[in-house]
Formats: structure tokens, sequence, C-alpha cells
């Protein structure tokens, strides 16, 4: 299915949804001056194609198309309503604009930014459209002291809401008075104040999305914080023996607390052991899965007193070891001693007997019961110790031998290690420990001062000032609750010799369970290692979803200078040592938190009714239970399932809320919740559930209501628990459907913010693509629009390339959009637009609603066709050049990424007289119809704006000329097509929809090069004939080098005369049924002709001026209106150096200048007519212009069109490509084949009606004369009247009509003495061909002379002195009696010009005669 982008112009009015219609107002030129004003509508329809995705029309204050940006700044752009972006201003370095509302005709931004458009404003500032200017908000330098990332803009109260993470505006007048996450600004008075509810709590806390309900009457507040209200139970803490682990009396509530040390990475042996298969893994009961039997036990050599040694081989920290007796067989251990390693001290153990409930020490003959009901006993050191490993000797049994069923080096309480591999899964927990990194950390490791030992750590490099740092969160499994100390590791600098880069870390710990995080600086500069405590008290584990973290990274203010501006954060492990498993003193202890006993906490929601009493609520302290809305009661349930360690994490938040009609409330964010809702849910009323799938697989980022569907952006690719691309970034959610529908085929990338206006959905984010398959889809990148009404991704408007963070709605249908932008022009295209003309005379640009690919297709192999053997997605390659000794190559044309289009024309469909147009170039598109994708060709309908495929095989190459003649459609280029004898060359019957096959023998290249033609044309002087031109050296067995006639009726090829040698780039025609080619040439005789002329009437070629006078090969030529001694030729000098743009006068070649310079590569020439005259010269009519096309670079800028008046080059049109570098323009096509270069005149009103009453009275006057001359002819036949007037002797000029003078006089009479022409109307018919005889060279009829319309008909100028200059326009033979030989550009003197048709003249040698009026000027 194609793409199709956005109507035009059917959708221009008042509330103009962003559509592409791209005209410029006269406003869009206020920094240039205004240019030349083409007149369009008199070509018809017109088009150019090239190579480009971005378009603009020249501003010398910005000279290429596209904009280049620095991505580490954030931009912002105003998106206008017809979709072309302009950019506004940028902020410094590492600054992001992430929010953004329109209130009284102002924008107002939030982000994270300390200037923004060169004004200095911290993280909040407005900007006025009218007066192009920013401003910090609350005074000069002003805003808020941390990162904002939501706005929103109440107009009734002329406040702006501002959310974030900050805590107050800058040097507020009362500080303590702001709660934080929440801040107002009072437009009027330039001021802020604190929220009506003081703010938002919780560390780190930040509000990411501010928005109203559907009635106005209530703000919703989303994000990362903490609130409370009061309840009237409490949560009652265990204070038993840690319920994860069996119950036995030979531990304590303290002991069965502390997480088991994995041990499975150790190297352990025990001996002697038992010979018994079942018995002899000591392995088997570090953590045994079943009871005291095979395979759970190990058993020593029947009366050996047996030795078990555990190496770890680096640094650990116990604080004691349980041990679980065996009874296998009547056997056990009775006593044993433990020691640890490297030190080999014999260690004082701890224990309780649970016989007699006392507490004992032991030291090398501790006892171990052999009671069964005693499953494990817990041996505590006198203090935690550091060692490597240690050595457990079993020194007495019962039975055969000792044995053991369970063996645990028990730590001092939780823990973590930065290094992932480490954290191994402990006995009896529900997972490991484990380690979430950010940024870019390496593994380094060190010699420890305890031998043959080694210590492994993370290491960061972070860039002084760099936002955000890495960090690291350590995610300890905490078995039980209890009293904590938590400790991290600072590995000392000497071991890793990296002193002068340690610097200082913030380490955040969260304890969990509705505690609030603590935050400690600590120092890294240390010598040797070093435990620093950041976190004492209590950790309350109270389900199995609880997790406490511990994040450290970079300080907010680091100490230190660092190596060479590099600072160093390591990271090693993260130690939580249990202390008590009472809290408060009691057993029966409630969790208080951050709000104290009795208060029920919620997570990321608050709804604030706008008619609340201003300091009535406080909601960073405990809010009364009676102020409760459902959204507060909602966010109870986020609270239970995400917990008060995830405020301040990236990882958990609610970032959106939006209502919709029926007063149901759809949330968006990173949550899983009990219900099980996954990353968005629903409250209906006070119901909390999940909407269709359970949700999204990943987390949603922004969401819109529109219209009964809920469009949500974000990180997803599929339903929650799918892992596919079925909802790439985007999805509808249908409300009365309960289901989700894909939008196409999505985006490439995640989604950061989207809105909904006037029938479109606007998507920002970091995406390249919109998708319309799984995998392919126009460019978009960053942004990207969705057509509500016709289901399909379209042309967001302008050119973008960038990772956008920000869409939102401005005034007067202007949206504004932000981001890291790489390349910005005002309009987006992929390669070809219409031009027309637009408001005030000035051009406009028309990109088209369809898109064009750079996909490659798969294309299948066809028995018996030669094939391509490879995609075409450049086109620098495409020109293999025949080897000559005397011909230089064609230039290289500029190269043309894909999607490129190098061609187009008009077809009119005679069965339906719809006019559609034929583009050809080197892309893709999907078609409509059509499954696969197409290439080469594409048939774009402009009623319903998609694109279609020719019928049958796809041309495998590059299209590069097209031309349509009836209802066959001719096709060149570099390419081969399956049937298709030959290559470069085919044929479409676009009535029939089928290829013709009957081409002859095709065009081949006997140099072995490939056939490219360039040029396809009808000869207008050779009935039924098309012309082909490029490279090639015949047609079958036909010689026939670089130009060939096709005979279309025949089916056959012929020569044009003795025909030319080289390569053929550009084709023209002139009067007399003359050919004009221009490339790299030379005449059949070896005459240099890079520019010949062939001549239709007597078969002969002949070189334009001397081959000397032009410097190398020609890649384009125009002829100026037909007129042979008016041509235009570019190109490059033969050794590539330098451009060349000369005119041929009729009698040699001049050099127009130097302004094209540089890579200039002109790809086409064509001459345009003007809607008003530029000044008088002798090289181009004033009622034209040259445009020149491709990619033209001067002194002072780089444009893809320019126009030339035959003094002046005006710059006209720029492009870039998606990288944003420039682009080129191919060619221009338009669908009237013949134009006319004058202007059709309207009289105003009131001239009119003067013209009418001045006709009424000629009448009267008229039938008076009538009377008057009927009088005296009656005299005169009575004989009272008999003159005998002298007969005019008119023999010595052409006579002219005596009607004729009589309008003349009339027109001077009302249009002024300076009128000089008029108007031929000719309506509708195009293809009318002029006749030399008929017309000038610009198509007026000569009705009468300059003296005849100044009213001085009748007059001679026989004397020098009376005569006037003028200038002959056009070469003429003079071969008639009493005619004068003319040569285009001579000087004349007209003598006597009372005849319209032939004046009489003198030449500068004195020589007179009579010659064609129209040939002069």
């Amino acid at each position: 299915m194609a793409v199709p982008r956005r109507k035009v112009r059917s959708k221009i009015n008042s509330s103009l949804p962003i559509l592409l219609h791209l005209s410029l107002a006269a406003t869009a030129f206020a920094q240039s001056t205004a240019l030349p004003k083409v007149d369009f509508a008199r070509m018809g329809k017109v088009g150019i194609a090239g190579s480009f995705a971005g378009l603009d029309f020249f501003n010398s204050s910005s000279p290429s198309a596209s904009t280049q940006f620095d991505p580490s700044t954030s931009t912002l752009l105003s998106r206008a309503s017809d979709g072309s972006l302009s950019p506004i201003g940028s902020t410094g370095t590492g600054g992001r604009v992430l929010a953004a509302c329109t209130l009284n005709n102002k924008l107002y931004i939030a982000g994270a930014f300390d200037s923004i458009g060169g004004t200095t404003a911290h993280n909040a500032a407005s900007y006025d459209p009218s007066a192009q200017t920013f401003s910090p908000l609350g005074g000069s330098g002003g805003g808020l002291d941390g990162e904002a990332d939501a706005v929103h803009c109440d107009s009734g109260s002329g406040t702006v809401w501002y959310g974030g993470k900050f805590h107050a505006p800058l040097n507020p007048a009362n500080p303590t008075s702001f709660g934080g996450a929440v801040a107002l600004y009072n437009v009027k008075g330039d001021s802020w104040s604190p929220a009506p509810f003081v703010g938002l709590t919780g560390a780190g806390a930040s509000v990411l999305s501010i928005s109203p309900s559907s009635s106005g009457s209530s703000l919703y507040f989303s994000g990362n914080f903490l609130t409370a209200f009061t309840a009237n139970t409490s949560t009652p803490l265990n204070g038993t023996n840690n319920p994860s682990v069996p119950f036995s009396a030979g531990a304590t509530p303290f002991s069965s607390s502390l997480v088991p040390i994995p041990l499975g990475n150790a190297s352990i042996n025990a001996s002697p052991a038992s010979d018994s298969a079942d018995f002899d893994n000591i392995n088997n009961i570090l953590c045994p899965s079943g009871p005291d039997g095979p395979g759970q036990t190990w058993l020593a050599a029947d009366g050996s007193a047996p030795l078990i040694i555990v190496r770890a081989f680096q640094s650990i920290v116990a604080s004691g070891l349980r041990l679980g007796n065996t009874a296998v067989e009547g056997r056990g251990t009775a006593s044993f001693s433990l020691t640890s390693i490297p030190d080999n001290a014999v260690l004082t153990l701890t224990y309780t007997d649970p016989v007699t409930n006392t507490t004992s020490t032991c030291s090398d003959q501790c006892p171990l019961l052999t009671n069964t009901t005693i499953p494990y006993q817990d041996f505590l050191f006198d203090a935690s110790r550091s060692m490597t490993g240690f050595q457990l000797e079993l020194n007495s049994w019962v039975g055969a031998g000792p044995g053991l069923h369970l063996m645990q080096l028990l730590s001092n309480g939780a823990f973590a290690s930065s290094i992932g591999s480490q954290n191994q899964g402990s006995c009896f927990s529900p997972a490991p420990s484990s380690v979430n990194l950010t940024g870019t950390w390496n593994q380094v490791q060190a010699n420890t001062d305890i031998a043959g030992t080694i210590q492994q750590v993370l290491v960061a490099q972070v860039a002084a000032g760099t936002t955000p740092a890495p960090s690291l969160t350590w995610t300890p499994y905490v078995s039980a609750s209890g009293q904590y100390n938590v400790s991290i590791t600072v590995p000392g600098c000497l071991d890793f010799q990296d002193c002068d880069s340690r610097t200082s870390v913030k380490v955040t710990v969260s304890p969990g369970g509705g505690l609030p995080p603590v935050a400690t600086t600590v120092s890294q500069q240390v010598d040797n290692d070093a435990q620093v405590l950041v976190y004492s008290g209590p950790i309350v584990p109270v389900a199995p979803s609880f997790t406490c973290t511990v994040t450290m990274t970079l300080a907010d203010q680091p100490t230190g200078t660092g190596s060479n501006g590099q600072f160093d954060i390591v990271a090693d492990r993260v130690l939580l040592q249990l202390t008590s498993t009472s809290l408060n003193g009691s057993a029966n202890a409630t969790i208080g938190g951050l709000f104290g006993a009795n208060a029920q906490q919620g997570f990321g929601l608050f709804e604030w009714p706008l008619s609340t009493s201003a300091g009535s609520i406080n909601a960073t302290t405990v809010q009364p239970n009676s102020t409760e809305t459902a959204l507060d009661t909602a966010s109870f349930q986020f609270f239970s399932a995400i917990g008060a360690a995830a405020v301040g994490s990236t990882n958990f938040a609610v970032r959106a809320v939006v209502p919709d009609n029926n007063n149901n409330l759809y949330i968006g964010g990173a949550f899983i919740l009990p219900n099980g809702a996954v990353n968005v849910a629903v409250l209906n009323g006070k119901t909390l559930g999940p909407l269709a799938n359970q949700g999204l697989n990943a987390p949603v980022t922004a969401m819109a209501f529109d219209s009964g569907n809920l469009y949500v952006g974000g990180s997803f690719t599929d339903l929650a628990g799918q892992s596919g691309n079925a909802f790439r970034g985007v999805a509808r959610y249908n409300i009365a459907s309960n289901s989700w529908n894909a939008l196409q085929g999505g985006l490439d990338g995640p989604v950061t913010d989207l809105i909904v206006s006037n029938g479109y959905l606007s998507v920002t984010g970091s995406f390249t693509k919109a998708l319309v398959s799984s995998t392919d889809g126009p460019n978009a990148a960053g942004l990207a629009t969705w057509d509500l009404k016709a289901g399909h991704w379209v042309n967001s408007g302008g050119f973008l390339v960038g990772s956008m963070t920000l869409v939102a709605p401005g005034s007067n249908n202007v949206e504004y959009v932000a981001g890291n932008v790489v390349a910005s022009a005002r309009f987006g295209a992929d390669g070809w637009a219409i031009l027309e003309n637009g408001n005030h005379g000035q051009p406009a640009l028309q990109p088209v609603n369809a898109s064009l690919d750079s996909t490659p297709p798969t294309v299948a192999a066809v028995t018996g066709a030669r094939r391509s053997v490879s995609w075409f997605p450049r086109l620098s390659s495409l020109m293999s050049r025949q080897s000559s000794a005397t011909l230089a190559p064609l230039p290289a044309p500029p190269v043309a990424l894909a999607p490129a289009v190098l061609a187009g024309t008009f077809w009119t469909n005679t069965s339906t007289s719809k006019e559609v147009i034929i583009l050809g170039g080197n892309f893709t598109f999907s078609a409509v119809g059509s499954s696969g994708l197409s290439q080469g060709v594409a048939i774009y309908n402009e009623a319903d704006e998609t694109f279609k495929a020719l019928g049958g095989n796809q041309i495998n190459g590059v299209v590069r000329t097209l031309a349509v003649t009836g209802d066959t459609l001719f096709i060149g280029g570099n390419f081969t097509m399956p049937g298709v004898s030959g290559s470069g060359l085919a044929t479409y019957d676009l009535a029939k929809k089928q290829w013709q096959t009957d081409i002859g023998q095709g065009l081949q290249n006997a140099n072995g090069g490939a056939v490219v033609i360039r040029s396809l044309s009808m000869a207008p002087a050779i009935a039924n004939t098309l012309l082909v031109a490029g490279s090639f050296t015949g047609a079958g067995s036909l010689p026939c080098v670089a130009i060939c006639a096709w005979n279309i009726p025949t089916r056959q090829w012929s020569s044009l005369g003795s025909g030319v040698r080289g390569e053929v780039a550009s084709v023209d025609y002139a009067n007399g049924g003359l050919v004009v080619v221009g490339g790299s040439l030379t005449l059949a005789d070896g005459t240099p002709a890079n520019v010949a002329m062939y001549s239709s009437s007597n078969s002969t070629w002949t070189a334009i001026g001397s081959g000397a006078d032009i410097p190398g090969p020609v890649t384009a030529i125009a002829v100026d209106n037909l007129n042979s001694s008016s041509i235009f030729a570019a190109g490059r000098s033969a050794d590539g150096s330098a451009p060349f743009f000369l005119h041929w006068n009729g009698i040699g070649w001049t050099s127009m200048g130097n302004t094209l310079q540089g890579n200039t590569a002109v790809t086409s020439l064509e001459m345009v007519p003007l809607q008003d005259d530029h000044s008088t010269n002798g090289v181009i009519e004033s009622d034209r212009m040259l445009m020149v096309t491709g990619l033209l670079a001067s002194s002072s800028w780089t444009v893809s069109s320019a126009l030339f008046d035959g003094q002046t080059f005006y710059p006209y049109i720029t492009s870039a490509t998606s990288s944003g570098l420039p682009g080129f323009i191919s060619t221009l096509f338009h669908s009237f084949a013949n134009f006319s270069f004058t202007r059709q005149h309207f009289l105003a009103t009131g001239v009119v009606i003067l013209i009418s009453i001045a006709i009424a009275a000629g009448i009267v006057f008229f039938l008076l004369l009538i009377g008057v001359l009927w009088t005296l002819y009656s005299r005169r036949s009575e004989g009272l009247a008999n003159p005998n007037p002298e007969e005019e002797d008119d023999s010595l000029h052409r006579p002219s009509s005596l009607l004729e003078h009589i309008n003349a006089a009339t027109r001077a009479t009302v249009l002024g003495a300076g009128a000089e022409k008029a108007y031929e109307t000719n309506q509708g018919d195009t293809s009318h061909m002029q006749t030399e005889a008929e017309h000038d060279g610009s198509g007026w009829h000569r009705a009468e002379t300059p003296l005849d319309a100044a009213g001085l008909a009748g007059s001679t100028l026989d004397g020098e002195e009376q005569g006037r200059s003028a200038r002959a326009r056009y070469s003429f033979d003079g071969a008639g009696e009493g005619e004068l030989q003319l040569v285009a550009g001579t000087e004349l003197t007209v003598l006597d010009d009372r005849d319209a048709a032939w004046w009489y003249v003198r030449d500068a040698e004195g020589r007179e005669g009579v010659v064609p009026a129209a040939y002069l000027y």
C-alpha cells in the first residue's frame, strides 16, 4: 500500500490541518530579496525532479536548503500550518527542551538548559513569536533550580504550572514555601509562587506530566513522587525467625536473617570422602534441595576425621557458619573446629543450645547436635571477618563416620557485587542480588594485600561536567526485616594507581517499604580499601516484590580536578550488616517510612481540584483521607506494586494521564500492577484495571485521546508478554472494542511525545522511518505524522533529521517541535515536487502526498534475460564511458542517492480524461494493489494521492528520461528489461497496461560500456519520430552513435544523416526543422562539435561555432524559443577542473561569466516565462529567463536551481539530501508542450467602462460620419462636388489594413503611446505550433507597429535623424525581391514602420530593404 501524503489544495482554510501546500507568503522572503516571478501557470502543471529530501526557496540569510545544527544542543522549531519548519533557537550544549504550552500567544518552555536562543534562562523560558525573542521567567537569568519536565498553561488564571525535578525557582523571596517538583509562574507579575498544595515529595521526586481533566475542573499530576493520606491500619512486622528460611531451634531470629554467601564458584576439597557416589560430592550440601539422604548429603570415609577446605580466592565478609548434621546409616558429626583462611586463625564461635536455650561459645571442639529434629545450627563469629576461605575439620562422630547435610557460610546481613557474575543465587533466596549499569563501565582487577587473591571492580571514566554521569545500582537480596548498617567498599587508589583521577560520588540508599531514600556524598580519594557507612536504619521487606537499592553516581559537586579532565568512579561491593531484628523495640512495629504511622501511601499520581483553597492541603505531608480522589486511591496500588524505592529511579514512573469523554482516566508509564496491567492502565470510576492483553511490553511515554481512540507512544514493540514487532513505538487502542490496532508498521524507534491536532497525529522520537510494512516506509527522522481519517502515514511537511523530544500545539495552527536536530529544511519531498504560482507573485512548492523509498526490491531472475546484478542506490558509477582518443568523457552526474527522481512527464488518460504524472528515477515504492515493492517508474494519481506501478515485469536499473506520445510511454536510462532486446530503452502501452516488446533489436554499445539513454523527445519536424540520445553505438545492426530515430508507426530505427560520434547529454529544437544536441561529440568527419545541429530538411550535421570555443563536454543545452541564433550550453572543461556556461548569438559563443564555480554540475536548462519583465539586455528577452538546474555553486551560495536573465544569476531553489548535504534538481517538466512567453493583460473594471463609453460614442460618431459621407457622395453624384483626389502610390511598401491602424489608434488612446503588442488568445490549444510568418519569437501577432499604436501611422522615417534604432532578434535570409538579409544581433535603423508585417530598414553598411517586423526588437 502506498503511503499517501496529506492532501494539499482542497484543505487550505482558516482551520488548516498541518498540510503540504507549502506556498510561501511574502513574509517568507522578508530576510531576502524577492525572487524573480516565474509564471508557472503558462507552462501548465510544472514539476521538479532530482535527488533531495528537503527543499526551500533561496534565502540570502541561509544560502543552502539544509540548516545544519549542533546535535549536542536542543533546537526549537516552529511548524507552520502548511507543515514547513523554521528554526527558532537552540539551547547550550547538553540542553534539552522537554515540554511546552501556549498562553496569550506566547510559548512557555520547560526543559533542562541554562540558555536558549542566546538568552540566559534556567530550565524555563518563554518565546514571543511576534517579537521573535526568548525571555527568562522571573527576571534576568531566572528560572528553576532543576530540570523542568512538564508545563501546563491555565488561561483562566493566567498562570503557567511547571513540574519537574526541582525544588524551587532561582532566588525565590520565600524559599521555604516551595515544597518541590511543582511551581507556578504568574505571567502578569513575571514572578513565581509555590503550588497551592505546597509541592510533591520523595527523594529525587519529579513531575513528568500535568494534564487537565475533561471538564477542566482538576489537574492531574503524574511522575515519580510519593503522596500519603491518613489510614486506620498498620502493617505488622514479623519478629520471629526469617520465614524465608526453614525454621530451626538451633538458629535465632537474628542468625536466620543472615543471607548465605554463594560458594558455587569456590574451590571446595573434602577428604577423605565416602567411596559411595551418592555421598561423595561436597557441593550437594551447599544448598540441598531434598531431605537428608543420597544426593543431598556428604559422608566422610569410615573412621576418618575429614578436612573440608573452601577457597573463594577473593575477599569475602562473613559472620558465621551454618551446619546441618546427617543421620544417614546412624552416622553423624559430633564436634568440629573452624579455621579462617588466609590467616589460619581458629575461630571462636557463639551458638544457642536449643535444649537449654542458653548461649555458649566454643573453638576447637564445637558440638554439633545429632538430634534429627534440629535441621541446622548457626555458629556466629565474635565479629564480622574478611577472609578468602575456611577449613572445617570434623573432629568426632557417631556411627561409622562423620558427615553433613548442610554447610553454609553466613554473611553479616546481605550483599551485592558490582561484578554481575559474582552475584549468584543464595540458598533460600527467590532471586540473586543484581546490579544495573548506565553509561560505560570497564572491569579492572588489581592485586590485594591478601596473597593469592585479586580484586575485581568496575571503573567508569567521566569527563568533568558530563551529565548524566554513569551510574551503578546494586539491588541486594535482603531476607528479613531489621536494623541494618549499609556500607560500600571503596577500593584503595594505590592498588589501581589512579589516585589523581579519583573524586567523590553520591550514594543513594532506597531502603524500600515506604522508607525515604538517603543520599550521602562519599570520597573515593582513599589510598587503601575502606568501608564507608552510607545508611543506618530499618529495612523492611514486606512482599516478594520488595527491593532495596543502593545507587552510586558522580557527586553533584565532585571533588578534585581529575586526570586530564577525566574522573574515575570505582564500584566494588555493597554490604548490608544486620544489627538488630527489632524495629523501634517492638515486634509489632508499623512501617511508617517517610510519612510515619497510619499513613496510606501513593506513588506517581496526584489530583488537584482547582476549586480547593490554596494552603488548605500540604501534599508533602500526610493529607486527610477526606480529600482523596479516585486517582489518589489508584496511586495506592502503584505504591503497593512499585514502592518508595522507585522514587528517583528512571525504571518506574507514571508518565501520562489522559481522560476520555466518559471520565475514564488512562494512565501510562513504566510499571506492572498487581491487577495485571503492564505499562498502561485505565481508571474507570474507582476501579483500576488493565487494558486489552494486559497492556504493552515496554514503557509508555505519551498518550493522546481522539474520537474514541487512545493513541499511545513509547518504547514498546508489541503487546505485554510478546516479543514481536506488531506495535512498534506507537499504537491505537479502540475503547469501544477494547482492542489494540497498529498504525501500519509503526515506527522504527521509540516515541517521546505525541499530540492530536486538526485530524492528524504528530509524533516525535528517536526513529528514522514511518513504517508501511514491517521494514519499509518513508523517511521520518524524528517527526512523523499520521492521517487519522485516511489511516496512513503522511509527509510531515518539513524536512528534519534528528532525535526529537517534543511536539506541542501553539497559536494560529502553529506547532512546535524540539530535539537534537542534525539538519532541517522548510519543506520535505522524496525527490520531486510541484511548482506553482503563489501569493504576491512569489513561487510556491507543493510536495506531493505519496512516498518513494530506497529499499532495494527482491527481483526474481528471468531466464534468458540479461539482468543487472545489483541495486543502484547511487548514480555516480552509472556512466561507463566510450573510449576515445580525442573525446573527453561526459562529466559524471551528481550523486543521486535513492530515492531520486530523475525524469517526469504527464499523460492524459483518453478513457477517463484524467491527467496523471509519470516519474522515473532511482527509487522503489509500494504501489496500490501490489503486495511487493515496485521500482524505477511510478504513475502518480493526484486525485487519490497514490502511486501505481507499470504492469508486468519491473525495470532493473535507473530511469533517466521519459517521453509520452499518445498512449505510449518511452522510458530511457541505464537498465535492463526482461523480454526486451538491448538495454536502456523500453516502451509501455499506458492504455493497455502492458509492455511493448517490438522495439527492434534494441540499443547496443559496441565499446563495451553500458547503454545510457539521457534524452527522449518527439522531433517536431520529423513526423511520428522519437529521437533517442545518450551513450550507445547502434540499434541492432544499424550503426547509430549517440542519437537515433525511432519511427513509431513502422517500428523501425534510422540514423540522422551521417550521424555524430561520442555521447549526447541533451537535445533541443529550433525553427526550420533543426535539432540541436550537446554532449562530448564530433561530426562524422571528426570535426569537434560538442554542440551540433542537424537539419531535417537536408539531413546534414554542422558544428555550432568553433570546437575550440567550447572548453569541454556539454551537459545541458537550451534553445531560446526555437531561435537557432540564441542557444545556451553548460558543462565542464575537458579536464573536469571547472564548469562553463556559454551563449551562442548566431555568430559565436560567449561566456556568460564565472558565477558558477567549484563542483557545479548543470543537469538541465530551460526557458521559463515571467510575470513581469526584467531589465532589457541583448541576450535574453525581458519577458523570460533561463532556469538552470543541477548542483550549482558560487562563491556565496549553493543551490539546485537558479534563474539567469542574460546578465545575472538569481539563486532560486535550494535542496538537501536525507543526510543534510546539498541535493540537486535533475530536470524541470511541465504539462504544456508549447507555451507563450507573453502575458495576457486584463484591464481594470473602470477602464473597461470607459472603453465601453468611448466605443458607444464612437458608434454615434461613426453613424454621423456615414451620414456626412452619404451626403457628400450624393452631392458628388449630382455634380455638386466632384474632387479629383491624388491616388496614393503604395508600390514602395507592402500594404497594411486600414482597420489595423484604426485599432492601433484606439489602443494608443486608451492604453497610452507605449503599447507595442496585442495578445493573441489561443484558448486551450496548447499543441498549436507557431510559424515564423504568424508569430514573433515570443508568440505575439504583430497587429500594428509602435508608430501605429502611438497614433503616428502614416509617417515615414526617411531621414537618419528621424530613424530609430532596432536590433535583429533572429537571422533572416532576405532572398525575396527588396528584402534585406539579417544576422541575429545586427543593429539597424528603422526608416518606415507603417506596415504591421514589414518594415523598411537600413543596416550599418548603408544597405536598405524590407524585413519582417517580428524579427526586430
